[in-house]
C-alpha cells in the first residue's frame, strides 16, 4: 500500500468527527454503506451471492446471470475455471452498481443434511480452498471485490443465529479455518464475512481467537471484516474483536449513543473505532470508489460469454455415476426414430439453491428444453411428472370474493393489538399469503385477510399454513388453524421452505365459507428473527382432494413401458434446499414419491437412467434397479443444455465429486452430532468427529458404507496412471510425477489426484489427506506425463501443544488415484526429523 494511498486516508480520517466515524461502522441500509459527503466519503453497495449478482431485489428484480453452484463447479477440478467465473461475477457485479460482492461460500461439508452445503465447494478444505482462492482472484483482477464467507464454520442452518459449536483448535485449523486460509494467502480477498454461529461460546462477530489472533495474526491480512446480515451481537466486544461493518443498516448495535457510552466507560477506544474505520475506507479506495462514486442504476445484461462459460463450467461438473453396460451417451444416430420417456422434474430447471444463491435469471433451459434443442425430431419425447414434490400447497386465491365483491381478499394492516381501526386497507388482494418483503410496511403490524370462498368441488380438501408470528385461520367463525409461537427461523419464511402440516376441511360445493386470517409479527422483540425481527408474513396453503390425491406414478410408469430409454429427473427445488433451515430427509421429497417413481419406472424399463439435481448426497434406494445415474447438482441458467450435452455425448463427463456419498444418513461421520443438543434454550453442537470428516472417515470404517468415494466420476472413455515418482525440492516442497495414459476409444478428461499419509498409520491422524491434483484432457490413447507440486504444510498437522504446525519423522506414502478409492500408483519418501511449520 503506496504512502499517497494511506496519506489520503489520514486525512480524511483526521477531517472526520466522532459522530462522522461513528456513521461508518454500519450500514445505511440493505445494501450500501454510509457515505459521508462533506468529507468526500461515497457509499460502496454490495451485492449477493455466490452465483451469481442478484442486485438489490430479493423477489423478481434485475435479471442476472445465474452461474453453478459451487458445489457444481467443485466437480470440475479445475481452478482455471473457477477464475474465469470470478472473471464474469465482476462484470455481473458491475451491472447491478455494485462493487462488492457476497462471496464466495466456502463452508465445509459437514453433513449431508445441511442446508446450504450446495453454496459450498467441498468437504475437503485443500479442494476448497484452492477454487475459492481462483474465483477471487477473478473477481478481484476486475476490481470487485470478493467477500469470503461464513467465517468460521457455518456447517448448519439449524438455529444458525446462536447454535454453539464445540470443535477443537486443531480441527478449526486443518479442516473449518483452512479453506480460509488458503484464499487469504493466495490470493488476499479484500473482505471477509463472518458467521452467525458461536464458536466454542463466543460468537464470530467477537470472536478474538478467529479475527485477531489467526486472521489479522497468524495469516496477517489486512482488509474488511463484515457481519452476516444481522450477524452483529454486540457493541464495544465486536469491534475491539476487529469487526469492521456491521451489516445491513439501520444499525442496531453500533447507534451513536451506545458507541459514545463504550469510550465513556472505558470498553472501547476511539484509537479502535479510527482502525475500523481505516478498514472501511481502504475497501472504498481498493474499489475505486473515491474516483468514481457513483452507484448507477441496476442493469440487466445477458452476455453470449457468459452463457458460454456457465454451459462449459456445468458440463464439466456433472458427475456420471453408474452407467451399466454403457446405456449413456444416448448419440443422436443411435436413438434416431425411437421414444424416449422424460419424467419427474423434466420440465424443471433446477438451476440455484434457496436463499442468498437465488436470483432472477435470465433464463432458465429445463432438461426438457435442452434435449429437444439437442435431438430436434430425431426423437419423440414422452413426459409425465410421475411424484409429487411441492414442499407447500398452493396459496388459496381461485374462487374468492372479498367484501367489495371484488375478486380476492381484503387485506387489512393495523397497529399491534389493535385490530379496530386498520392502518392500510386493499381490497381485491391476490391471495392468502403475505410476504415481509412484499413492499408493504408491515413491521410490527397485525394483519387481517377476509375473503368469501366458494369451492368448485365437493371435498376433504387440504390446509397447511404457517407465520412468521402467531397465526391463526377461522372458517364460518371456527378456529381450525392456530400457530401460537414464533417461526424459528424467518428467514426460511421467506425463502418459502417452511414445512407445514396439511389438515383436512370438509368442503361443499357451491356454498359460501368466509375464511379469516389473523397474524401478528414475532413478539418480544429483541433480536428474535435477526434483520427479519417484527415482520409480518403467513401464508395458507390450499388444494383439492383430487388434485392431492392423483395417481402421478401410474402415468409415469405407462410412458416408460411405451419407450426405449426412461430419463427420470429427480431433485430438490429451492424451497427444498435453501438457506435458513437444514434438510429434513436424506431421501428425495417428498414423502418418498420420487424413489417411488425411480423404483416403479426402473420395474418396467430396464434402460431407466436418473438425473440428480441436488448439492448435497442423497439416499439412492433404487441405485441396483437403474442403468444409469449423472448427479447435476445445480448447474446454473444452462441446466438443461449442460445435461443434454452429456447425455447426447456432446461432452464427456469428467466431472469428480467433492464430496464422499454415504449409503446411509446413520453412516455420516457427523451423525449423533447434527444439528446438536438444546439444554436450557441453548442449542450446542459437538464436533466429535474433529478432523475425521468426510473421506478421512471413510478411509477408516467398512468400504460398506460408501456408495460413492470421494473424487469419483465416470466417463465414456478410462483412464490409467502409472510410473509415480517423488523428489523433495526446496522450502518444504515436493515434485510429484505421473503417467496418464486414456485407454479408450474417446477423447476426455480426468483428475490425478495426490493424497499422502502416514506408512505406518496413527490412529490419530487421518490415513490419507488430498495435497495436490490436477485435471487433464487427453486424446484416446493419448499419454502424458503430469507434474504436481506438493506442500508439505498441506499434509501436516496442527500440534495443539506447541500451537504449530508439525511433520513427524518417519515415511510417507504420496498416493496417486481417480479417487480415495481408486490408488493405482505410489512412490514413498522418508522425513528424517520432525519439522515444524509456521504459522
Amino acid at each position: 500500500m503506496g504512502l499517497h494511498f494511506q496519506s489520503d486516508l489520514d486525512a480524511i480520517i483526521q477531517s472526520l468527527s466522532l459522530e462522522e466515524k461513528i456513521s461508518l461502522l454500519a450500514g445505511k441500509d440493505f445494501w450500501e454503506t454510509v457515505p459521508v459527503p462533506s468529507k468526500g466519503v461515497p457509499a460502496i453497495k454490495t451485492s449477493d451471492g455466490p452465483n451469481g449478482a442478484r442486485g438489490a431485489g430479493f423477489i423478481g428484480g434485475t435479471r442476472a446471470a445465474c452461474f453453478p453452484a459451487a458445489v457444481c463447479s467443485a466437480s470440475t477440478w479445475n481452478p482455471k475455471l473457477s477464475r474465469l467465473i470470478g472473471n464474469a461475477l465482476a462484470e455481473e457485479t458491475r451491472t447491478k452498481g455494485a462493487q462488492v460482492l457476497l462471496g464466495p461460500t466456502m463452508c465445509n461439508h459437514r453433513h449431508p443434511l445441511g442446508g446450504r452445503n450446495f453454496e459450498s465447494f467441498s468437504e475437503d478444505p485443500l479442494l476448497a480452498g484452492k477454487l475459492a482462492a481462483q474465483v477471487v482472484t477473478g473477481l478481484q483482477e476486475k476490481g470487485i471485490a470478493a467477500t469470503i464467507k461464513h467465517f468460521a464454520a457455518n456447517e448448519q442452518e439449524t438455529e444458525r443465529l446462536s447454535v454453539d459449536e464445540i470443535i477443537s483448535e486443531r480441527a478449526l485449523r486443518e479442516i473449518y479455518m483452512k479453506p480460509f486460509e488458503i484464499a487469504v494467502k493466495e490470493a488476499n480477498p479484500w473482505a471477509v464475512m463472518t458467521a452467525y454461529n458461536k464458536i466454542n461460546g463466543c460468537h464470530a462477530d467477537a470472536h478474538d481467537f478467529l479475527l485477531k489472533k489467526v486472521l489479522r495474526g497468524d495469516w496477517a491480512w489486512k482488509g474488511l471484516v463484515m457481519s452476516d446480515w444481522g450477524g452483529t451481537n454486540s457493541t464495544a466486544a465486536s469491534l475491539n474483536a476487529g469487526l469492521d461493518l456491521e451489516m445491513p443498516g439501520p444499525t442496531q448495535h453500533r447507534q451513536l449513543k451506545a458507541v459514545k457510552e463504550a469510550i465513556e466507560s472505558g470498553e472501547l477506544s476511539e484509537t479502535t473505532v479510527d482502525e475500523r474505520v481505516r478498514n472501511i475506507l481502504e475497501l472504498i479506495k481498493k474499489v475505486g470508489a473515491f474516483e468514481n462514486p457513483e452507484i448507477p442504476p441496476e442493469k440487466s445484461i445477458d452476455s453470449p460469454e457468459h452463457r458460454e462459460l456457465i454451459r462449459k463450467v456445468a458440463g464439466q461438473g456433472l458427475v456420471l455415476l453408474k452407467n451399466k453396460e454403457n446405456v449413456l451417451p444416448l448419440k443422436r444416430e443411435d436413438v434416431k426414430g425411437k421414444k424416449i420417456a422424460l419424467l419427474g422434474l423434466a420440465k424443471e430447471a433446477l438451476i440455484h439453491g434457496g436463499g442468498s444463491a437465488s436470483l432472477n435469471a435470465h433464463y432458465r433451459i429445463s432438461p426438457w428444453d435442452g434435449l429437444q434443442s439437442a435431438y430436434g425430431d430425431d426423437v419423440e419425447f414422452v413426459f409425465a411428472k410421475g411424484a409429487h414434490t411441492y414442499r407447500q400447497l398452493p396459496p388459496l386465491s381461485s374462487n374468492c370474493t372479498d367484501s367489495s365483491g371484488k375478486s380476492g381478499w381484503l387485506l387489512e394492516l393495523f397497529d399491534r393489538g389493535n385490530l379496530e381501526k386498520p392502518t392500510h386497507t386493499e381490497n381485491g388482494y391476490k391471495e392468502a399469503a403475505f410476504n415481509p418483503i412484499g413492499g408493504f410496511d408491515s413491521k410490527w403490524k397485525d394483519v387481517r385477510l377476509t375473503t368469501t370462498f366458494v369451492p368448485d368441488i365437493t371435498g376433504q380438501h387440504y390446509i397447511a399454513s404457517s407465520g412468521m408470528g402467531p397465526t391463526s385461520i377461522t372458517i364460518n367463525d371456527t378456529l381450525v388453524f392456530e400457530q401460537k409461537g414464533d417461526i424459528e427461523d424467518p428467514m426460511a419464511f421467506l425463502l418459502g421452505g417452511v414445512a407445514e402440516k396439511e389438515f383436512q376441511y370438509p368442503f361443499t360445493q357451491g356454498v359460501s365459507y368466509q375464511i379469516v386470517i389473523r397474524s401478528s409479527p414475532p413478539g418480544g422483540g429483541g433480536d428474535h428473527g435477526g434483520i427479519l425481527a417484527g415482520l409480518q408474513g403467513f401464508r395458507m396453503g390450499f388444494m383439492y382432494d383430487v388434485e392431492h390425491n392423483k395417481d402421478l406414478v401410474s402415468q409415469a410408469v405407462d410412458a416408460a413401458k411405451e419407450c426405449e430409454y426412461a430419463i427420470v429427473f429427480t431433485g430438490h427445488t429451492p424451497v427444498w434446499e435453501t438457506e435458513g433451515q437444514d434438510q429434513l430427509s436424506f431421501n428425495l421429497p417428498k414423502e418418498g414419491s420420487q424413489d417411488k417413481l425411480v423404483e416403479a419406472v426402473a420395474a418396467v424399463n430396464s434402460k431407466t437412467v436418473v438425473v440428480n439435481s441436488t448439492g448435497v448426497a442423497i439416499a439412492m434406494p433404487w441405485l441396483s434397479k437403474v442403468a444409469g445415474v449423472i448427479q447435476a447438482w445445480f448447474p446454473g441458467q444452462e441446466a438443461g443444455n449442460a445435461i443434454a450435452d452429456v447425455i447426447s455425448g456432446a461432452v464427456n463427463p469428467s466431472g469428480r465429486l467433492p464430496i464422499s456419498w454415504p449409503k446411509r444418513i446413520e453412516d455420516a461421520p457427523a451423525y449423533g452430532n447434527f444439528p446438536g443438543n438444546s439444554k436450557n434454550g441453548q442449542l450446542t453442537v459437538h464436533y466429535e468427529e474433529d478432523v475425521f470428516v468426510g473421506y478421512r472417515h471413510y478411509d477408516r470404517v467398512s468400504n460398506e458404507k460408501i456408495q460413492f468415494p470421494f473424487g469419483f466420476g465416470l466417463s465414456y472413455t478410462t483412464f490409467s496412471l502409472k510410473d509415480a515418482s517423488v523428489s523433495p525440492v526446496t522450502g518444504g516442497m515436493y515434485k510429484s510425477t505421473v503417467t496418464v495414459t486414456n485407454t479408450g476409444k474417446e477423447s476426455g478428461a480426468t483428475v490425478v489426484q495426490v493424497y499422502v499419509g502416514r506408512a505406518d498409520r496413527s490412529k490419530k491422524h487421518p490415513i490419507k489427506t488430498l495435497a495436490a491434483f490436477e485435471k487433464i484432457f487427453l486424446e484416446a490413447g493419448q499419454e502424458n506425463i503430469v507434474e504436481l507440486e506438493v506442500n508439505s504444510r498441506d499434509f501436516a498437522y496442527f500440534d495443539e501443544t506447541s500451537g504449530s504446525w508439525k511433520l513427524d519423522q518417519g515415511r510417507y506414502c504420496f498416493l496417486f488415484g481417480q479417487s480415495t478409492a481408486d490408488i493405482e500408483v505410489k512412490a514413498e519418501v522418508k522425513i528424517e526429523g520432525d519439522e515444524k511449520i509456521p504459522l
